[in-house]
């Protein structure tokens, strides 16, 4: 099994930056042909996608909501794969979870039904203040 851990959150003001760390471990085989990404959840708020990116090339898709602001990226062992927040808003608050093992057909449909990934994090959270 893969086992996730992320880094990274923190708190900041609005139109400030920060970068997350997800590091993969233990049979990290399935990272090769599977996708990875990064989720979020507010308080009294669904799940909701926010990146993927898959392989192997490194294809990525983002919500709406973070495309321009957000960079999605991984190291070439496939084994950390980093969220890189510019320009954060308020709304960007949240627990953010990284999650592996994507199908790559659900690579973008994913950030939609984010109940379909099967391995998470332990989440990291950002807190943007006004």
């Amino acid at each position: 099994q893969v086992q996730l851990v992320e880094s990274g959150g923190g708190s900041v003001q609005a139109g400030g930056s920060l970068r997350l760390s997800c590091v993969a471990s233990g049979d990290t085989s399935s990272l090769n042909y599977m996708c990875m990404g990064w989720f979020r959840q507010a308080p009294g708020k669904e799940r909701e996608g926010v990146a993927t990116i898959c392989p192997p090339d490194g294809i990525t898709y983002y919500a709406d909501s973070v495309k321009g602001r957000f960079t999605i990226s991984q190291d070439n062992a496939k084994t950390t794969v980093y969220l890189q927040m510019n320009s954060l808003k308020p709304e960007d608050t949240a627990m953010y979870y990284c999650a592996a093992e994507i199908n790559y057909a659900m690579r973008a449909l994913i950030l939609r039904i984010p109940g379909a990934v099967e391995r998470w994090g332990q989440g990291t959270q950002v807190t943007v203040s006004s």
